[in-house]
């Protein structure tokens, strides 16, 4: 009796109108663009903050799905410090603080606000872990702020490098927020950062507070009177403490703007400074700032020890393989290549122990009465099922699932993050685009459960152009025994670039915005026996249920189409196509046809069409390569159609069968050309 697991949903969900909004702050080149990236969705909105001029000061904003829940995600321009605040700086913490809802004293501003955003509800500060104890005087600051916060400790791959160990739980604990290791151009520890950030908006717990030093706490007595008063908190709306810092070590704004609106209160303000200056050995501005340095030192030092560089070991080399901004492509492109590799070396030999005996042996049957050609073709069905599945299927689900379950394919559907922004779709559905190698069938529905929306309905119709294991066996054992790896590697590059391209136009029929979603970087782990056949099972389980009788209900079909000699009409009929457009021999219009019901049948009825195994001494190298280009695009299966129905419905269905039949015959068509003036320029 099958298990029922059961969640509890924290209510309300924060989505929709309740999702909260989280900003993005810190200092410049600590990694903020690189998180928001990792998250964010494929139409960013920017908008500039007021007060500066363009370009100064654009913000990114985009919605983040989180599971059930989303958040409201912005990146802001670089904060260095609120001390002595540059005109930049004070834009940032405008909006930290009010978002577009000015107070009282600054509507006088020449430039308001020209876009409607609230205040952030959650701050994540970056923080560059090389250089903590130096991002941690803008963490002291930025507690002042009364705003929940989640700190990501970027760059720990770094930091561990130099031999900078970071206490994290301790230093968590002394500044009583969410602190989060992560490594963001790697996407490691950002869907956890995006959940802490999360909980801190539903728990609205804010830091724990950072005082100065009892003699600055002594010395600022007199302004805190003054910033206590009730028309001055009415006026600036910000957190008391915040104030009082402000006008104690600050000539800019605040102080600016006290003057202009209380000229009663002004002078209080420069007597009370005076006052502490008087007690204290500098100028209250450099002994603030001295203080909060001082503040942070200490902290860095009880969170952090120096142990020399540590070894990143063998999980740290393969990140670095398969995460590097710039290497990370070429990695993953080196894990495709030895899958290939494998399968076709592998392939040979199990197929000359397996399909190759089997269909030497029934190749001495040659029947002449209608209950021997059914027969016949039985044994055609299942010798050309174990022709395509042992050498080629079985290999290939297997090693993309140990890929999967070791935590690599994970790695790479994040390298491929990147370069899917540019097509229009999400990182979030590069997994189910791995997953459609194997078949294209649970990768659609993969599609349907990770994304929503235009998303869903672009990914779906891509994934009916990636090579799953049918059409990538047929490449391998065509393509493989007569034409070249070259060839096959070229059938395989083409087959991303159409993706590609085919992206950017789909992108613009499907306009509607998407949001942003997070991919999760598991840890590594050594693929399990049985955990790895029972998933390589699942995704091949359809070749006995609906595979195996198609594939013999279509031999037997064409056998005795063959017989009674009516392939010849469907033949004629398909003339144009076969003939005249695809240059192949028109007795390949009845294997055409039936290859939408599998693409493993499409290889079985191209030798029994053409009278021999041997298809290279009937088809040259230019009609095989051709045939090979229209199988690739063409409708995968009726399974995929199937599948593509029920998820997208009827309109979008039909749209994905004319666009592959559009797209194969083109490139079909094109191929044909290319190479026959290039065999003509031979």
């Amino acid at each position: 009796m099958p298990t029922t697991a059961t969640v509890t949903l924290k209510q309300p969900l924060l989505r929709g109108e309740r999702r909260p909004r989280v900003a993005l702050v810190g200092r410049a080149r600590t990694g903020k663009s690189t998180i928001f990236r990792a998250a964010s969705a494929v139409d960013v909105r920017q908008e500039r903050l007021a007060g500066l001029g363009v370009g100064e000061s654009t913000y990114e904003e985009c919605v983040v799905e989180l599971g059930l829940e989303q958040i409201s995600l912005v990146a802001l321009p670089p904060l260095d410090s609120l001390h002595r605040l540059s005109e930049g700086d004070r834009a940032v913490l405008k909006y930290l603080l009010w978002g577009d809802r000015w107070p009282s004293i600054a509507r006088h501003e020449p430039e308001q606000p020209q876009a409607a955003f609230d205040a952030p509800d959650v701050l994540i500060q970056v923080i560059d872990a090389t250089a903590l104890e130096r991002d941690l005087e803008l963490t002291l600051a930025l507690t002042l702020l009364g705003r929940p916060l989640v700190v990501a400790l970027n760059r720990m791959d770094e930091a561990r490098d130099k031999g900078l160990f970071i206490n994290v739980r301790a230093l968590a604990d002394r500044l009583g927020v969410p602190v989060v290791p992560t490594v963001a151009h790697m996407g490691k520890g950002v869907a956890q950062l995006f959940a802490a950030a999360l909980e801190a908006a539903r728990d609205e717990v804010c830091p724990l507070p950072q005082p100065e030093s009892p003699h600055i706490a002594a010395a600022l007595k007199k302004l805190e009177a003054v910033a206590a008063e009730h028309r001055v908190c009415e006026a600036f709306r910000v957190p008391r403490e915040l104030l009082v810092t402000q006008l104690a070590e600050n000539d800019d704004w605040f102080l600016r703007e006290m003057q202009a609106h209380f000229p009663d209160l002004a002078p209080k303000v420069l007597a009370a400074r005076a006052a502490a200056a008087a007690l204290l050995p500098r100028t209250l501005s450099d002994e603030l700032h001295a203080d909060r340095h001082h503040r942070a030192a200490l902290l860095f030092e009880a969170v952090t020890s120096l142990s020399g560089p540590t070894e990143a070991g063998w999980k740290g080399w393969l990140d670095a393989l398969f995460l590097h901004p710039r290497w990370g492509l070429v990695g993953s492109l080196a894990i495709f290549a030895a899958v290939l590799f494998i399968v076709f070396e592998l392939a040979a030999l199990l197929d000359a122990h397996t399909s190759a005996r089997l269909a030497a042996w029934v190749q001495t049957w040659e029947p002449t009465s209608a209950v021997g050609v059914v027969g016949r073709a039985v044994a055609d069905g299942l010798v050309g099922l174990v022709g395509i599945v042992v050498p080629y299927m079985i290999p290939l689900v297997i090693l993309l699932v140990a890929l999967e379950q070791s935590g690599i394919m994970h790695r790479v559907a994040f390298v491929v993050d990147r370069g899917f922004h540019r097509i229009g779709l999400h990182g979030a559905a590069a997994l189910p685009f791995l997953i459609g190698l194997g078949c294209n069938v649970p990768a659609i529905s993969a599609a349907n459960n990770a994304a929503s929306g235009r998303d869903r309905i672009l990914a779906s119709l891509l994934i009916t152009f990636v090579p799953c294991s049918a059409r990538s066996a047929i490449i391998l054992a065509l393509g493989g025994k007569y034409l070249g790896g070259f060839a096959v590697l070229a059938l395989f590059l083409l087959t991303p670039l159409v993706i590609a391209v085919l992206g950017r136009l789909l992108a613009k029929r499907y306009s509607d915005t998407a949001p942003g979603m997070i991919l999760d970087i598991p840890a590594y782990s050594w693929p399990r026996l049985r955990p790895l056949l029972r998933d390589a099972w699942d995704r091949t389980e359809d070749i006995v249920t609906i595979v195996t009788p198609l594939l013999i209900a279509g031999s037997v079909v064409l056998a005795l189409l063959a017989h009674f000699g009516a392939d010849a009409v469907i033949n004629t009929l398909l003339t144009p196509i076969t003939g005249w457009w695809l240059g192949l021999p028109i007795v390949l219009g009845v294997p055409i046809l039936f290859g939408v019901l599998r693409k493993e049948l499409s290889l079985l009825m191209v030798a029994q069409a053409l009278g021999t195994a041997d298809v290279g001494s009937v088809l040259d190298t230019t009609q095989i390569f051709t045939f090979l280009v229209f199988l690739t695009f063409y409708v995968p299966c009726v399974s995929t159609f199937a599948v593509m129905l029920k998820v997208l419905g009827r309109r979008e269905a039909f749209f994905s069968v004319a666009l592959s039949v559009g797209v194969a015959l083109l490139l079909a068509a094109a191929a044909r050309l290319l190479l026959a003036g290039a065999s003509l320029v031979a």
